[in-house]
């Protein structure tokens, strides 16, 4: 099967790629730098000597230069392609645009999905963010309407951004997946390495009042697997909500990071979030950048939790627990650079 892969540099794009490529599938990679995306996917296989064999394989990858913002290369890329994954996020300005990320995430969107509707492709795969409970939750059918979606109550720009996205890429083709995620535990997701940093960094974990919050962080390995799956599942037309097995609050992320970097870190509970501050003190602390920082933090307003829980089954997928995704994603980042806490 052709498959393209969007956002093909980036942290679940590289893990994807050589487990489609060992599943026997025609492999085309798209993104901004070829050679970025080149190095990417060498470190991924790197990690990942079980389907690096089985890659060896596969017919030879193409990579497609382009940028789903301007439109440029999207018909190069999507031609003969029966399934792509939608795997670009544009929470960070690019030096080409100054826009807002959801301004960008939704023309990206739109151009991506007018481009596949074009090509013919016949089913699209989309990685986005768990949305806040509401009765209004999108079915199968208001996907397929052209409306937008309705308006969450508790959403944050970056989760109202996620769930526009979904809706523009299911709507454009019908036979299409939208998977749905939380935090994301893996070497290279900036959620975790965002926490990680903070434990590292400071002597005593000060907790705002969003500490309380849960949600279930999910291993970036059972993401891969689910992701997978939807190549060739029979579900389509529809989002599933996926997590982890376990429900934790943000604080006991923290601590259970702590506890398994083997650090002592005290912790401070404030009563309030004063988020505007506390996440740019968070991306200073991290060395992270505040357009990345800011609209994640915005989001802990409340529990995020899957509507339902039945994705791992449907999709065939066992779950690995929170401290088996912790430790395997802190073996990996040692793997690469020195954690300083340890």
């Amino acid at each position: 099967m052709r498959i393209l892969v969007t956002g093909a540099s980036g942290f679940i794009g590289s893990l994807l790629i050589p487990t489609l490529q060992a599943d026997g599938h025609n492999i085309r990679a798209f993104g901004r730098d070829s050679e970025r995306v080149r190095i990417a996917l060498a470190g991924a296989r790197e990690r990942n000597r079980t389907t690096q064999a089985a890659s060896h394989q596969a017919p030879p990858m193409e990579v497609v230069r382009g940028d789903a913002l301007s439109g440029h290369g999207l018909t190069t890329a999507l031609e003969g392609v029966e399934v792509a994954y939608y795997l670009i996020h544009s929470m960070e300005r690019t030096p080409a645009s100054r826009s807002p990320f959801v301004e960008r995430e939704l023309l990206a969107a739109e151009n991506f999905a007018t481009a596949a509707t074009a090509a013919g492709v016949r089913r699209l795969v989309y990685l986005g963010g768990l949305v806040p409970h509401s009765d209004t939750h999108c079915t199968a059918t208001a996907i397929h309407s052209t409306e937008s979606p309705p308006a969450r109550v508790n959403a944050s720009r970056h989760l109202a951004s996620r769930e526009h996205v979904e809706h523009i890429l299911l709507g454009a083709v019908g036979d299409s997946l939208a998977l749905r995620a939380s935090i994301v535990i893996g070497a290279r997701s900036r959620s975790f390495r965002l926490l990680v940093h903070l434990v590292e960094r400071m002597p005593v974990l000060t907790l705002p009042a969003w500490h309380t919050f849960r949600t279930q962080p999910i291993d970036a390995r059972d993401v891969i697997a689910m992701l997978r799956a939807c190549a060739t599942t029979s579900l389509s037309g529809r989002y599933l909500d996926i997590g982890g097995p376990n429900v934790l609050s943000y604080g006991d992320m923290l601590r259970g990071i702590a506890e398994l970097m083997l650090v002592n870190r005290p912790t401070l509970r404030l009563g309030v979030n004063l988020t505007a501050i506390t996440a740019r003190v968070a991306a200073a602390i991290a060395s992270e950048d505040p357009e990345l920082v800011v609209p994640l933090m915005e989001g802990l307003n409340g529990d995020l939790l899957p509507s339902e829980d039945h994705a791992a089954e449907l999709l065939g997928v066992n779950l690995h627990t929170f401290d088996a995704a912790v430790e395997h994603a802190l073996r990996e980042w040692e793997s690469i650079e020195r954690l300083a806490a340890r």
